[in-house]
This record gives C-alpha cells, structure tokens and sequence, in this order.
C-alpha cells in the first residue's frame, strides 16, 4: 500500500502544535533550500534545532548545530528532513530512537520503505514530499 499524507487539517494541526522543530541536513549556506526554509520557520515563532554532523558545535542562524537527531536534550514536536529520499530510512531509525513527534520530508523527498517503517513501529505521524515553508503559507492566508 501507498504511503498517503494526512489531510490538510491535521497537517495544519501539526504546525499549530509544534514548537520545537529539529532541521536534519539543515546548511550554513543562505543559498540552500534548507537555510532559506528554516528562516521562515525560525520567522513563525518557531525554535530550530540545526542537525548536520558535519557542521555540530557550530552555529546556523544563531542555533547550535548537533550533530544528531538523538543529541537533542530538548522535546522535538517535528522533525523537518533535507536529506535525499535515499536516506529517510536511516533518519527514520534515528526519529524512532526519540520521542519526536512529527517525521516530516521536505518537497520531493519520500520513501515507502522509511513510512513502513515508522508505521511498524506505532509512528503513524508522518508527512513526505511537502515543504514546512508552503504549509506555514497557508496558514498565514487564512
């Protein structure tokens, strides 16, 4: 069976719940889609934990990066994903070693085998192939 997202209702729900979202593969470049995504978020209220191991202690829009999903002292309510569609079961076996609650793809980035995987586990709140950046524009129209 194909992985299908939530409606738009529960969507917007995660967004109005959230508060703490962690950014896996989250650049210090203002260039990168990742960057220019976690300063809207960051803009919304919202507070970002950068995750990219290659840049851990440093800082990324005035954050302190970790270097994983699991170093993240703080509760996370979503988990927003940069990383290719090839490496989502591997952030998924990460998202089930934490109790965050919302696993969350960017636009164009999904696997089945990353959603079956979190559904065998009992994590059913998971969205795929849709940008934070896009929901939170909703939101604002409304």
């Amino acid at each position: 069976m194909a992985f299908k997202n939530p409606d738009e209702q529960t969507i917007q729900q995660y967004l109005k719940e959230a508060k703490n979202i962690a950014i896996i593969g989250l650049s210090d470049n203002k260039e990168r889609t990742s960057y220019q995504v976690s300063k809207v978020v960051q803009e919304h209220g919202y507070h970002i934990f950068p995750v990219n191991p290659k840049l851990a202690g440093g800082k990324i829009l005035g954050e302190t990066v970790y270097a994983r999903l699991q170093d993240i002292k703080e509760p996370i309510d979503i988990v927003d994903i940069f990383r290719r569609s090839e490496f989502l079961t591997d952030v998924a076996d990460d998202f089930l070693e934490t109790d965050a609650k919302v696993f969350w793809a960017q636009l164009g980035i999904e696997s089945e085998e990353a959603a079956q995987k979190l559904q065998d586990a009992g994590r059913n709140d998971i969205v795929m192939d849709r940008c934070i950046k896009i929901e939170l524009g909703k939101m604002d129209q409304k």
